[in-house]
């Protein structure tokens, strides 16, 4: 098979290599996007990661295309309808770095409660002063986790070693393992209501966008902490502004924005196009956070550790030689998919 793989770093190149000879592979650093995709119609296997472009209009320039093997959990960033419709096969990498977003998230709160950037910025300049730097512990605080997957699990496994009370809302409650880690499951108005601190662990998808907006950050306590490493758009992110200008929400911790990918390409605002790609109010607002001093944002980075990455390539590249054996491994959209 013909396969080209998108936004590969030269180390990564490697873990390839057991399918080339049977397989004619090709690397690129870019994102795969509209402008480029004409250039590589012929492929049979893409292999993307998450900033390239998967839509409709992208890959109806594939007309061999067979397979989608996307070297990241969330698949959002594909068109499965069009998949489906096309006969195109989808894969994802399940599981790969459940500690690595988990330490991410307590990286962001510790970053959050003992003031952590303003503290190394004040001491680069010289400036030993404490006034402004009190911070708070985490030992004793009530954290909420939505979501009880495997990062939520692994969320509160960490949360635990510092102490913390723990309560957890899923759709599908695991009973055994609440028993076994020591949190419980409420209702998502009393999680909202009595958490010092929420986090996130949920997938994007018709049930969870705009899951945190309006009503539910004014169920929640005065001075809250929000914490989001699963997708921007899981959060509205007007509602967000307005809870942190109002002090509903005392500090946020992002590493994922809605519309994140348009502030990648701030240069195509020239272009008349762009607005009707994107949002420019959302745009906006995120500029605007990423400039507060209480919000502290990272560039979707939480999953970017050696140990991860390699999980990734490692199970992507299991995803493409199953394909060619006809022995489906991680299948989300087409034949023993998970639609």
């Amino acid at each position: 098979m013909k396969i080209i793989a998108f936004e590969v770093e030269d180390w990564e190149r490697q873990t390839f290599e057991s399918l080339q000879g049977e397989h004619r592979i090709e690397f690129v650093a870019d994102p795969l996007t509209l402008e480029n995709a004409g250039t590589y119609a012929e492929v049979e296997v893409v292999c993307p990661f998450i900033h390239s472009d998967l839509s409709a209009n992208v890959l109806k320039h594939f007309g061999r295309l067979r397979l989608i093997a996307t070297r990241s959990t969330g698949f959002d960033h594909i068109d499965l309808g069009h998949c489906k419709e096309k006969g195109i096969t989808v894969c994802n990498v399940p599981v790969y770095g459940d500690n690595t977003v988990a330490e991410h998230v307590f990286a962001l709160l510790l970053a959050i409660s003992h003031k952590m950037i303003a503290a190394v910025d004040r001491t680069r300049r010289g400036d030993f002063s404490l006034k402004g730097l009190q911070g708070f512990d985490l030992f004793g605080k009530t954290l909420g986790v939505i979501g009880t997957g495997s990062i939520g699990r692994s969320v509160i496994e960490i949360a635990k070693g510092f102490r913390m009370k723990v309560v957890a809302s899923d759709v599908r409650p695991d009973e055994e393992t609440a028993s076994r880690l020591g949190f419980r499951y409420v209702g998502m108005d009393e999680l909202l209501a009595s958490s010092d601190i929420i986090t996130l662990h949920v997938p994007s998808n018709e049930h969870t966008r705009n899951m945190i907006s309006h009503d539910q950050f004014a169920k929640m306590k005065e001075g809250v902490v929000l914490i989001n490493t699963a997708r921007g758009d899981i959060v509205d992110i007007k509602a967000l502004a307005r809870a942190i200008g109002e002090g509903k929400v005392a500090a946020a911790g992002l590493d994922v924005l809605p519309e994140e990918g348009g502030i990648r390409e701030e240069a195509e605002l020239l272009r008349s196009v762009y607005d009707r790609k994107h949002d420019l109010e959302t745009m906006l607002l995120n500029h605007i956070l990423l400039r507060l001093r209480n919000v502290i944002i990272t560039p979707h980075s939480a999953f970017n550790t050696r140990e991860a990455v390699e999980r990734i390539l490692s199970t992507t590249v299991s995803n493409i030689a199953s394909f060619s054996r006809g022995e489906l491994e991680n299948v989300v959209s087409g034949k023993g998919g998970r639609e």
